[in-house]
């Protein structure tokens, strides 16, 4: 079992955070006795990038992307069966999934479109650059919440497999069920703002919640070389 690290103050409520770099920056201070200076922080587009921006260049540590992503129900963008990284390992809300009635088809059709995109960003927000070596590396993976968890679960795989000396989770609020889900994969998790009601939303921990564009991310990467 991880180590959970929390801000009690912070738990079971809404609108905590002004935005997401005002997170990020909490979140730093959070990790700075923690975290070894060698550390990599691995942020997942789109929503990780401010907060791991801030926390890399608060605590003077490298940054990248970790591309994963989650697999759209067909008709609603916004939700997500299942989750993809760039290995193409899929994990799958079997429970949502059943709920669904997809055809074989219409799945692989969204899982093809899935890693599509994340080539497409990978081409974009990286320019295909080879993934940094992790062996032995301590790594922190960062979003910008925890709703169902998959999209971090196809991470912590990815990052896994690269045999790292520790693997942490850095988000500014989550799930409560996810974080305690989540505990079991990592070595720590740090999640400031930990939420037990239902429907959970990432939204309702920010006063200032906005979708970033490709070009907000580039941007804020350029920010953060």
């Amino acid at each position: 079992m991880a180590t959970l690290i929390e801000n009690v103050d912070l738990r079971n409520r809404n609108s905590v955070f002004a935005d997401r770099h005002d997170a990020g920056r909490q979140l730093a201070e959070r990790l700075r006795q923690t975290v070894g200076p060698g550390s990599l922080v691995l942020a997942i587009p789109a929503g990780g990038v401010p907060v791991g921006v801030e926390i890399a260049e608060t605590l003077g540590l490298d940054l990248d992307l970790i591309l994963v992503r989650k697999v759209q129900i067909p008709w609603n963008s916004e939700a997500g069966f299942a989750a993809v990284n760039m290995d193409s390992d899929l994990f799958v809300n079997e429970h949502l999934l059943s709920l669904l009635h997809l055809s074989d088809e219409q799945i692989e059709q969204q899982v093809k479109k899935t890693m599509a995109t994340i080539e497409q960003r990978n081409l974009k927000f990286r320019q295909k650059r080879p993934f940094p070596d992790i062996v032995g590396r301590s790594v922190i993976l960062v979003d910008d919440g925890l709703a169902s968890g998959f999209t971090m679960r196809a991470a912590i795989a990815y990052v896994r497999k690269r045999k790292p000396d520790s693997v942490a989770i850095a988000v500014p609020t989550g799930s409560a069920d996810t974080v305690k889900m989540l505990l079991r994969e990592v070595d720590t998790l740090c999640c400031l703002n930990i939420r037990e009601s239902y429907p959970y939303a990432v939204a309702s921990a920010y006063r200032n919640w906005y979708d970033l564009e490709d070009e907000d991310v580039l941007a804020l990467l350029d920010k953060g070389k």
